[in-house]
């Protein structure tokens, strides 16, 4: 079976390349944009918040080692999927909670999963299942940013916690 590729938009990107590289199974993410109309949007125009894209993830992944599902459990659990177009102190259209799905299945399966977590939150998943148009990978200096910036403050108290949350209730799924 060949790789396969989803999709995600859960606010920053920093924070959802970071967790996800962590995975068993995932060969590669890609932070870009997804959603938008502007084409070859930047991220100075992305932040704006008027292209319509989202700060996203495109992650490929060997479905024999991890499913889509279980990647959309992960993704559902390390972000707040119940708040609209926010993420921590990160506000605006662009930081929200979008699964891009490329075809009928994945969009079946995006639609169970959503209403398989809607249970584990007080308010409702806002998360929205739309069918991805186009994906522009994010300019170099996003690409591995947790990676290249470890220490930085950002990466300290926004991204290590999601790192630290992921290896606990995620540990079977994580790499070595």
């Amino acid at each position: 079976m060949a790789k396969e590729t989803a999709t995600l938009a859960g606010g920053c990107f920093w924070c959802t390349e970071a967790i996800f590289k962590h995975l068993m199974g995932v060969e590669k993410v890609t932070s870009g944009y997804a959603g938008g109309k502007m084409e070859n949007p930047s991220y100075d125009k992305v932040s704006q918040g008027s292209t319509g894209h989202a700060e996203a993830i495109q992650v490929e992944f060997n479905p024999k080692i991890i499913t889509y599902e279980k990647l959309l459990e992960v993704f559902f659990k390390l972000h707040d999927p119940t708040t609209l177009n926010q993420q921590d102190a990160d506000v605006g259209t662009q930081y929200r909670s979008a699964i891009f799905y490329h075809d009928k299945k994945q969009k079946e399966v995006a639609e169970k999963v959503k209403n398989q977590m809607q249970p584990l939150y007080k308010n409702r998943v806002a998360t929205e299942i739309v069918p991805l148009t186009h994906f522009y990978p994010a300019e170099e200096i996003h690409q591995d940013y947790y990676a290249k910036n470890p220490s930085s403050a950002y990466c300290q108290v926004v991204i290590d916690p999601k790192i630290k949350k992921l290896l606990t209730e995620f540990k079977e799924s994580v790499k070595d």
